[in-house]
């Protein structure tokens, strides 16, 4: 790894959405998978990870659940206030980095993404630390992919060899990555993850081919594959 035991690092998780394609009660962060909320099994998983130092959490500023969680009272765990959109919040997330002089590296990963591995991050980290820029875990399209016109039928089929679905953490100095976003968002740009905001600015990000089961749950069928998945990286680390 190139960073050594004293370096660290800060991962910004995004949290302040409301997930309404889940249906359900509340923020899908705050579902429950083996005994605890799928925003809970992130944090463990970040925070678990040798050379992430912090985790700084980005909340809605009307959340009442993330108070109640026990992780929340970690010393490592930094609550911000996350605004109406990703790149907002993880901005918020990189004043306060920038503030306290935290880093010069951060890692933003989805809140909704409890299945990433420690191998992953670490191969990360590895590749794209050299790079200087940054980078992001992708894996690359398995299926053919077929390009829409407005009435829904097929206009061409897309070469998915060069294809890949992004994937979180991603990973980029701190400066780069704040100038980028808030730039982004005072031109108005459509801004759909970090790599998007970097791209802008003429940046080429790194590609790290990283595994397809880091599962982000975005619908309710997926509650019960991450939960296998969850107990399945559970077991092979005993």
């Amino acid at each position: 790894m190139y960073l050594t035991e004293a370096s660290s690092i800060v991962a910004i998780v995004p949290a302040a959405g409301v997930g309404s394609r889940m249906k359900a009660d509340r923020p899908k962060q705050y579902l429950l998978l083996d005994g605890k909320t799928i925003l809970e099994h992130t944090i463990e998983q970040l925070l678990a990870f040798p050379v992430i130092d912090k985790v700084i959490v980005a909340i809605s500023d009307t959340d009442p659940y993330f108070d109640e969680l026990p992780i929340s009272k970690d010393n490592r765990v930094i609550r911000v206030t996350g605004g109406g959109e990703r790149a907002d919040s993880v901005l918020s997330g990189l004043e306060y980095l920038k503030e306290h002089q935290l880093s010069e590296w951060v890692m933003v990963h989805d809140a909704a993404r409890p299945c990433i591995r420690h191998s992953d991050i670490e191969k990360l980290i590895t590749e794209v630390v050299p790079h200087q820029i940054g980078g992001i875990l992708a894996s690359p399209v398995r299926d053919t992919m077929k390009q829409a016109n407005q009435d829904s039928t097929i206009e061409t089929t897309i070469d998915r060899s060069v294809l890949w679905h992004a994937l979180t953490p991603q990973l980029f100095t701190t400066e780069i990555l704040y100038s980028a976003l808030k730039t982004g968002l005072e031109k108005g740009l459509s801004i759909t993850d970090e790599s998007s905001a970097i791209e802008f600015m003429g940046y080429l990000p790194k590609l790290v081919h990283g595994r397809a089961d880091n599962l982000k749950v975005t619908q309710p069928e997926d509650l019960d594959l991450a939960e296998f998945y969850l107990q399945k990286m559970k077991k092979e680390t005993k």
